[in-house]
């Protein structure tokens, strides 16, 4: 493959899925894909694994250390031998989070960011076997945790990227890189506000675009963010449908009493891989328990098969298909099939809609925070650009079809559009008014 002249990398690291997109000579950006198990793929999973591979003759026992959907394959093959990691952005501005320890030896942040970037160079192929000098990557608007250290994050990242092999490395907020992906295609000035909603966050900049002889220029008006996004949808769902069929809710007899079976057993649905921790843990004791004096013993039942044979995945699988259909058709049938676990229910987008209220709201405050920052009404924002997979759901884009109207809004690139503004961003001449490389002092 071929990308011309200085092309430059941007990299939309996120928390669920990483995008990687080339800019070449002509101006135009190429998304990497990926020759995965299930197919090809653009979306990389931002996940990890180490997977002990035990002795054979005299070769001692080790850990493979793998990312992506091959990360998500070794932990479904042997959850209780792999040590898997997901979510891990997360933890980027996380002063608190200092290291993990596997097989004992200690892995700082940049550490698995640069075991990750590793796996991701390897498995891009030709794509990624020569790489430029200049990266740009993309940076959430607000980092997640209470009190993130957003130098300690880009730190971090300057160590990371920098063992991949890149030696010019700057940052743009990610819904800047999307700002610019779509700014491409105005023919006069606007005030345009950018939704990019990812896995683990949604985050909202409203930018002035301004045409000029040196090409386009951009003022920053305004930013917010809010730490909800898909992932509080999956576990609306799960907490709706499939909990209560494994027993949430329900009672077991104990000394001639009827109590509550604990909730504290399904907060690990919040997160797929969480599920073999609770399989690995003293829980799972009592949970084989509780299931022998439930009054309703078949709903446990189900839970320890669920767990002992390691059908997370499966399941968060199933919930992000009914999320799909959900967004094609007014209704769709959950279906969760595995092993002799069956549960299958009709959902309509209504109640889908009302299971996630609380989070609708709080995007909607977000929204609402950035365009009072701005100083705008909302008659003053000339187009609006909806990216990132939550935006397919009805109800996020009711939000912006209500206080803007329908006809300004644009979408299109929802997974790729923030890696292709990057890549672009990098071949400006003026870089300083896109990105900024991190100061030395930070």
């Amino acid at each position: 493959m071929t990308y011309g002249i200085s092309p430059t990398v941007g990299i939309d690291f996120g928390t669920t899925n990483t995008v990687v997109a080339i800019a070449g000579a002509d101006g135009e950006a190429v998304i990497l894909r990926f020759d995965a198990p299930t197919g090809e793929l653009t979306a990389f999973r931002s996940t990890l694994s180490f997977q002990l591979q035990h002795a054979v003759d005299d070769r001692p026992p080790e850990r493979i250390v793998e990312a992506g959907p091959w990360a998500i394959d070794a932990y479904v093959e042997d959850a209780l031998e792999t040590r898997f990691i997901q979510s891990f952005k997360a933890f980027a501005a996380s002063a608190a989070f200092t290291d993990t320890v596997i097989d004992n030896r200690r892995y700082k942040f940049e550490d698995l960011l640069s075991a990750f970037l590793l796996r991701l160079r390897h498995h891009g192929g030709e794509g990624m076997a020569t790489l430029p000098p200049r990266v740009i990557v993309g940076r959430p608007v607000t980092f997640a945790g209470g009190a993130p250290d957003e130098q300690l994050a880009l730190k971090r990242y300057e160590t990371a990227f920098s063992r991949l092999g890149f030696s010019d490395i700057r940052y743009a907020y990610e819904p800047v890189g999307a700002a610019f992906f779509f700014a491409r295609t105005l023919e006069t000035d606007a005030n345009v506000l950018v939704a990019d909603f990812g896995g683990g966050t949604s985050d909202f900049s409203i930018v002035r675009f301004e045409q000029s002889p040196e090409g386009l220029r951009s003022t920053a008006l305004a930013r917010s963010g809010v730490g909800v996004a898909g992932d509080a949808f999956d576990y609306r769902i799960i907490d709706q449908l499939v909990s209560p069929e494994l027993g949430k809710g329900g009672l077991y007899r104990t000394f001639g009493k009827a109590l509550p079976i604990p909730q504290r057993y399904y907060a690990a649905f919040a997160r797929w891989d969480q599920l073999a921790l609770l399989r690995a843990s003293r829980d799972m004791r009592d949970i084989r328990a509780l299931a022998r004096t439930a009054m309703e013993p078949e709903k446990l039942d189900r839970l320890i098969e669920i767990l002992d044979d390691n059908h997370g995945y499966a399941l968060y699988q199933a919930v992000s298909s009914l999320k799909m259909d959900l967004s094609l058709h007014e209704e769709a049938t959950f279906s969760f099939v595995a092993g002799s676990v069956r549960i299958e229910r009709s959902v309509t987008r209504t109640q889908f809609e009302g299971w996630i209220a609380p989070e609708l709201a709080a995007i909607k405050d977000a929204v609402d925070e950035a365009m009072d920052r701005s100083g705008l009404a909302s008659d003053q924002i000339d187009r609006i650009f909806l990216t990132g997979g939550t935006s397919f759901v009805p109800a996020v884009r009711d939000i912006f079809h209500r206080q803007f109207g329908p006809e300004r809004i644009e979408t299109g690139g929802e997974f790729e559009s923030i890696a292709s503004g990057l890549a672009l961003i990098g071949r400006e001449t003026n870089l300083d008014v896109w990105s900024e490389a991190r100061s030395s002092s930070g």
